[in-house]
């Protein structure tokens, strides 16, 4: 999270605008919250470049509860949806439409241990996908797409979760966009739904749950939304104009990967798990010569105030993630250890 918006919440926290309240006390109804909501609706459609046929919605219950709701609105038996299989989140999403309508898959880099994502040629699509799903990066892996995938003229359904808002992207290759808050937007708890109206017409004729269907969330607030994650995305999205938007965010965050794999390749001692061409900018992911190794890099390097840089249990090695709030002096200290620690153990 940016410190600065932190530190606005902080003084807010006891007494929202001297209301003698808390946001945190406050009701979802109220004309507090309700200014919240839409200042965030309208800042994200500003940021993004989203035009008035997009929805915007704040959701509960994560990103992988959307991996339900996207098939449960649009794919059924008479449908096919085409899936991108680039990790583990794209193969959760898999499993979850297989249960709603026909799931083509175009691509899969499971055999390779997911360590690339497609190019356009190597994509099989289906002959009419009513959508084409992908995650755009994969914080396990350590990939990402650098641009949109083709989709054979359906529209893109993408998991932004892990790289939301840290570039341009092209919306009007998208019907839906959807976001768990907790990496580039703010705290967990909330999860953004960008929803094209138009593509909403492609509705399937069955009956939908009515918290599942997406109409109902934005014909009326629904239910209790989590007030302060989307109070504090709100103060994000303002920090995300503030320095500059979108275009800022990718130059920034090029810098940084770039230092970072810049450092990596200097030699064998630390080798990275993807493709060049495949490489996030929001988690770089490597290995050392052993693992044994590797613990004592993680050791030493939280002795030296770099934490959080452990890989995903399922994979190991080493991650950085460096997300949008990440300030470029936090990979450069980071860079200054790997030196210091290649000489010493290499």
């Amino acid at each position: 999270m940016p410190l600065s918006v932190l530190q606005k919440a902080e003084k807010e926290l006891v007494n929202y605008r001297n209301k003698g309240a808390s946001i945190i006390e406050m009701s979802h109804r109220s004309p507090e919250y309700t200014e919240i909501n839409e200042q965030a609706t309208e800042r994200l459609k500003r940021i993004t470049g989203a035009d008035d046929d997009w929805e915007v919605l704040f959701l509960q219950g994560g990103a992988s509860t959307q991996f339900m709701t996207v098939p449960f609105n649009f794919l059924n038996k008479e449908k096919t949806a085409d899936y991108i299989d680039t990790g583990s989140w794209s193969s959760k999403a898999i499993k979850e439409a297989k249960y709603f309508g026909n799931v083509h898959v175009p691509f899969s880099s499971k055999d390779s241990n997911y360590s690339k994502v497609p190019e356009d040629s190597e994509l099989s699509p289906s002959e009419n996908p009513v959508y084409t799903y992908f995650t755009s990066n994969n914080t396990i892996f350590g990939t990402q797409f650098q641009k949109e995938p083709a989709s054979n003229g359906s529209l893109l359904v993408c998991d932004a979760s892990s790289d939301f808002l840290s570039r341009p992207i092209d919306m009007d290759r998208y019907g839906l966009i959807f976001a768990g808050a907790q990496k580039n937007l703010g705290p967990a708890g909330v999860t953004v739904v960008m929803v094209r109206k138009s593509f909403l017409e492609n509705q399937v004729s069955e009956p939908i749950p009515t918290i599942a269907n997406y109409n109902t969330h934005i014909e009326k607030l629904f239910n209790t939304p989590p007030v302060f994650a989307v109070y504090m995305v709100n103060y994000v999205l303002e920090w995300v104009e503030e320095k500059g938007g979108l275009s800022y965010f990718e130059k920034f965050n090029t810098e940084k990967a770039d230092l970072l794999y810049g450092e990596i390749e200097k030699d064998d001692f630390y080798r990275g798990t993807v493709e060049k061409a495949s490489r996030s900018k929001m988690n770089v992911t490597f290995r050392l010569p052993s693992i044994d190794l590797e613990k004592t890099f993680l050791s030493e390097a939280a002795e030296n105030d770099l934490v959080a840089l452990k890989g995903h249990r399922s994979v190991g090695g080493i991650r950085a993630s460096i997300y949008n709030a990440c300030e470029l002096e936090s990979v450069k200290a980071l860079v200054d250890f790997m030196q210091d620690f290649r000489q010493k153990n290499g």
